[in-house]
């Protein structure tokens, strides 16, 4: 019995998993010695372990600061797994609200180190258009979802993807990207005509927890006419209520 017991673990997969839950349980990145002093591991033995979560995407090495944090592979099978996270199970049924309101396809971006990260969709069964973009993808900063993402956004370990993105901008993009923000942050929404695909324009809005932090944004995708402009649209004043409610409930008061 105790042969079949050991032989039953694997343990370099342990190893690897006790790494995982060593960096999920610390609120801020850790650098190499700190997860050595943490697992008792030898240099050499952590410096694989450390390469190999690295190469599948299941931690992420800062190369400025050196430091580790839980990588991006991690947030997409989580996400993509319907059904199995509080907010995505929350979110369902006011979709299917939005669908039967509006006629237009709706989407959940949640955050990781590459960008605002599509894990569910909730379409039209009217209207079936191509949004550019579909489950697991990353979005890029000149959306409306992006826009939310930069303005809304707190944690540290997203500002490398903006700065990345910034760099593809042109300096008068840059000033209009900013005049953006500032326009989203005091209406709370953001709205965007045909960022990804010609004639479909997009319309997001924040989901925010009790600290003000941002736990994903709300967008609905549609033809450029159908979609949001203004803070008077009967719409876009819909998926705001919607979003306020969902925030509620996660502490939101303001």
């Amino acid at each position: 019995m105790t042969t079949e017991n050991k032989t039953s673990v694997i343990q370099s997969l342990q190893i690897g998993l006790n790494i995982l839950e060593i960096l999920a349980k610390e609120k801020e990145p850790l650098k190499f010695t700190d997860i050595q002093n943490l697992t008792s591991m030898t240099k050499s033995n952590l410096y694989k372990y450390l390469s190999t979560l690295s190469q599948f995407g299941m931690i992420y090495r800062n190369p400025h600061t050196n430091t580790y944090t839980l990588g991006h592979k991690l947030v997409q099978l989580g996400s993509v797994a319907l059904g199995h996270t509080s907010l995505i199970e929350m979110v369902i049924p006011h979709f299917k609200k939005i669908n039967e309101r509006t006629n237009l396809t709706v989407l959940l971006a949640v955050p990781s180190i590459q960008g605002p990260l599509i894990s569910y969709i909730s379409s039209s069964a009217e209207y079936g258009i191509n949004i550019g973009a579909q489950m697991g993808t990353h979005l890029p900063l000149n959306c409306s979802t992006g826009i939310v993402f930069s303005t809304f956004e707190k944690n540290s370990i997203m500002k490398e993807w903006e700065l990345e993105e910034l760099m593809k901008f042109s300096k008068d993009e840059i000033e209009k990207f900013n005049e953006e923000k500032e326009k989203t942050k005091q209406l709370r929404f953001a709205t965007k005509k045909e960022p990804l695909v010609t004639h479909v324009s997009s319309f997001s809005v924040p989901i925010l927890n009790f600290n003000e932090e941002l736990l994903g944004a709300i967008t609905i995708v549609g033809i450029t006419e159908t979609v949001p402009k203004t803070l008077d649209d009967p719409t876009g004043q819909f998926v705001m209520e919607i979003a306020k409610e969902i925030s509620e409930f996660y502490g939101y008061s303001k």
